[in-house]
């Protein structure tokens, strides 16, 4: 998808003749703490709303200020997960996008780019959640998936980061929420399963349909 097609037409625009009040307003009124300044339709900088209420001198013209150095921006070009990682990795809630000419293009907000990722990644379709830990040099896929599709379950959604302990915690997001059968192969093939969101029968289940059958048999 272009992140071109996320572009928030809600967010305003800084000029270089409006000043550190004028830019306190902007971003109070649209509930955004940055706002991108531009000059002839060429993106600048990235305007602070922390930088202005420490600006001693509020009443002057941005232009002429010390908060133009900030440029964080991405290119049209680019993957909306990489906006996502920018944003997240700066902590900003704007994030201007701009051509290979350096034109302001617009801005992608956090909110969007968030729902972009629940509306594409898999994470809001039903279904249950394991995640496994896995020394790296163990770590296959391949063979996770073929465990997976063993027991008619098909993975939707993989996240895989490495923890304090240098292990792998690969998050399963599945297109089942009854996983019984799935963590208990995963534990067959000596895989560890940290955490599991979904239907699992608990022994005392087991131990009460037991009990029923036995019961049925013997009338």
């Amino acid at each position: 998808m272009s992140l071109e097609l996320l572009i928030s037409p809600s967010v305003p625009i800084l000029e270089p003749d409006d000043t550190g009040e004028r830019a306190l307003a902007a971003m109070e009124e649209n509930k955004y703490a940055q706002l991108p300044l531009v000059a002839d339709d060429h993106y600048v900088a990235l305007i602070q709303e922390s930088d202005m209420l420490d600006w001693s001198r509020p009443e002057s013209k941005l232009g002429d200020s010390h908060f133009l150095n900030y440029k964080p921006a991405v290119a049209a070009s680019v993957h909306p997960f990489e906006a996502i990682k920018l944003a997240n990795q700066l902590n900003v809630g704007v994030l201007p996008v701009i051509d290979n000419e350096h034109r302001y293009l617009g801005s992608v907000t956090r909110d969007t780019l968030l729902k972009y990722v629940a509306e594409n990644s898999g994470i809001s379709t039903p279904g249950g959640i394991i995640t496994l830990e896995i020394a790296p040099r163990n770590y296959s896929l391949y063979e996770i998936a073929r465990i997976c599709e063993n027991e008619d379950v098909a993975i939707t959604t993989t996240q895989v980061h490495t923890n304090e302990r240098g292990m792998l915690e690969v998050t399963l997001k599945l297109n089942r929420t009854a996983l019984d059968g799935v963590v208990s192969s995963f534990e067959r093939h000596e895989f560890k399963v940290m955490e599991v969101f979904g239907d699992i029968e608990k022994d005392e289940d087991i131990t009460g349909k037991y009990q029923l059958l036995m019961n049925y048999i013997n009338m």
